[in-house]
């Protein structure tokens, strides 16, 4: 009998203690259990139960944060959904590592104007960033980490216009 009483007595401290853990859902539909630290700007701040060590998660993995004491949810990032090329205009470019931490690596992709082109500077660009997210989203990613973002000039001392400028975009497409 007495076993018993100390048996339950250990689940209800083991379920307390579990109790007032922080539950991190992700995107990718996996669920963390430990303690949020900080939430930032573009990343979560967190330690896994019964770990010392921080970790560090791109809020872009995160869809919501259940916080153990208190019981109340915060949604973080809601998810992006790229089902194929037609969904490129969801795609986002980021320009920093710590905003992905957390989505798996896909693939690396580039998107580049002709060499020789009827754009300005700007259309260049413009065209070379919409085959870049295409490429991404053809792949089935919604994120794109910017790695080279290279314009070549072709312009004399007297100037030029149109075709003058080519644009290379290089980055890794990132998924859930």
């Amino acid at each position: 009998m007495k076993q018993i009483v100390i048996t339950i007595a250990a689940l209800f401290i083991a379920l307390a203690t579990f109790a007032q853990s922080d539950t991190l859902h992700l995107h990718n539909g996996k669920n963390i259990i430990g303690t949020v630290l900080k939430v930032g700007e573009h990343t979560v701040t967190f330690r896994y139960m019964h770990e010392d060590v921080e970790q560090v998660m791109g809020k872009y993995a995160v869809n919501s944060i259940v916080f153990g004491q208190s019981g109340r949810q915060q949604d973080v990032t809601p998810k992006l959904s790229v089902n194929g090329e037609q969904d490129w205009e969801h795609v986002m470019v980021v320009e920093s590592a710590d905003e992905i931490a957390g989505l798996m690596r896909v693939d690396e992709i580039r998107g580049k104007t002709a060499f020789i082109n009827y754009r300005t500077g700007a259309g260049s660009d413009q065209t070379a960033l919409k085959k870049l997210k295409k490429e991404a989203a053809s792949k089935g990613c919604a994120f794109v980490l910017m790695t080279s973002d290279k314009e070549i000039d072709r312009k004399s001392a007297s100037g030029g216009s149109f075709g003058q400028v080519q644009s290379i975009k290089r980055g890794v497409a990132y998924s859930y």
